[in-house]
């Protein structure tokens, strides 16, 4: 690559990539009356951070221990699908009626987590003994991720225990490289949290939910566990799905060889921030960006069990098209009824082509 196209393209990433984040953020903790909120998302934490002091938590550098902690974040009474409502100052603590606010923050200790989240669970009724596990996107801070998935639970309608896993972005466009780092440096946090999750938590099943950068975490993570004998987590493991994959669609061949598992994979070809990322990656194809007018492809995905969702001709409220599965009201709901019935037909879900897990007897048995 010539010196000018690097420094053209690093200029077009640092104003397209931006899509998967944005100014550093920050938790202030605000009481919100009951009258202003239409509910309250408890959201468990597990990070591969560095912890820092208060209002940020969490950093952006690499801690060689997991951290942990809770949020409680109230839902304005003003929410829209498919919206993170927050204040235009990322100091403010924001005005509980009109934006997502945290109402409490607690560190956590190992034991401490593992107790609240068994508490969480039980409480439940037996069909709802289940947890999501989101793993965000690259240029995201530990604040960003929390509110997004605090969206994604209230529209989704999810019912089960939220448990966000969090990894050391440093929420700067130009530390795209660093980020895909900390990426690969958090798989084996990722995995253990993962089996703890499946083992000792008392949850019947749980969901993988992951977007960007972090679908490449998690299915690095998804490969290791395979290799390791127990892709299923004790047959546990029921979802996978990937939002806007920023992987390279051969790397992600060589990945489902591995994994041998049914994965759900939503796709754009009007991804502009995946459209950079190819370019910066020696115009090599990303799976996010494929469509379903790359038969051949998409041909290739189904016999390898991935179900690919193409979300092309939809429209959302994210300029870059890269958040579609969070910011568009009919895919968020849609995700709802993924994780409440195992469920996806032809009259909510858009264009999908391959494999649904239900169809796939084969690859469960596989991971067996």
């Amino acid at each position: 690559m010539s010196g000018l196209r690097f420094v053209v393209l690093v200029s077009l990433l640092s104003l397209v990539l931006a899509a998967c984040g944005g100014p550093p953020r920050v938790l202030v903790v605000s009481a919100a009356k009951p009258e202003d909120t239409v509910g309250t998302v408890r959201i468990f934490v597990a990070t591969s951070r560095a912890t820092t002091g208060q209002p940020e938590y969490f950093s952006g550098e690499r801690s060689p221990s997991v951290g942990f902690a809770r949020l409680d974040i109230s839902v304005p009474r003003a929410h829209q699908v498919g919206q993170v409502e927050l204040p235009g100052s990322v100091t403010s603590a924001g005005d509980p009626a009109s934006h997502f606010t945290v109402s409490a923050v607690e560190r956590l200790t190992e034991p401490e987590i593992l107790k609240q989240v068994r508490a969480e669970v039980a409480r439940r009724p037996p069909s709802e003994r289940e947890v999501l596990v989101f793993v965000h996107g690259f240029n995201t801070n530990f604040a960003d991720a929390a509110f997004r998935f605090a969206q994604i639970v209230t529209d989704s309608g999810f019912k089960g225990v939220p448990v966000l896993f969090t990894w050391p972005s440093r929420a700067r466009v130009l530390a795209y490289p660093y980020d895909r780092d900390s990426a690969d440096f958090s798989r084996d946090a990722l995995e253990t949290g993962l089996r703890v999750i499946a083992r000792d938590l008392g949850a019947n099943r749980f969901d993988i939910l992951a977007h960007s950068m972090g679908t490449l975490l998690t299915a690095e993570t998804l490969r290791q566990a395979a290799i390791r004998g127990d892709g299923s987590f004790g047959g546990k493991l029921r979802n996978v799905m990937l939002a806007a994959p920023d992987i390279d669609l051969d790397v992600f061949k060589t990945q489902l060889a591995t994994i041998r598992r049914p994965v759900t994979v939503f796709v754009s070809s009007d991804d502009r921030a995946l459209d950079f990322s190819r370019q910066f990656a020696g115009d090599k194809a990303r799976l996010g960006a494929i469509s379903e007018k790359d038969t051949d492809v998409v041909a290739d995905l189904r016999k390898a069990g991935a179900t690919i969702i193409d979300l092309s001709k939809d429209r959302s409220s994210d300029d870059y098209n890269h958040g579609k599965f969070a910011t568009t009201p009919r895919i968020v709901q849609m995700i709802g009824k993924r994780l409440s019935d195992d469920g996806l037909d032809g009259s909510t879900s858009g264009s999908m082509l391959g494999l649904d897990s239900k169809a796939s007897p084969s690859f469960a048995a596989r991971d067996k």
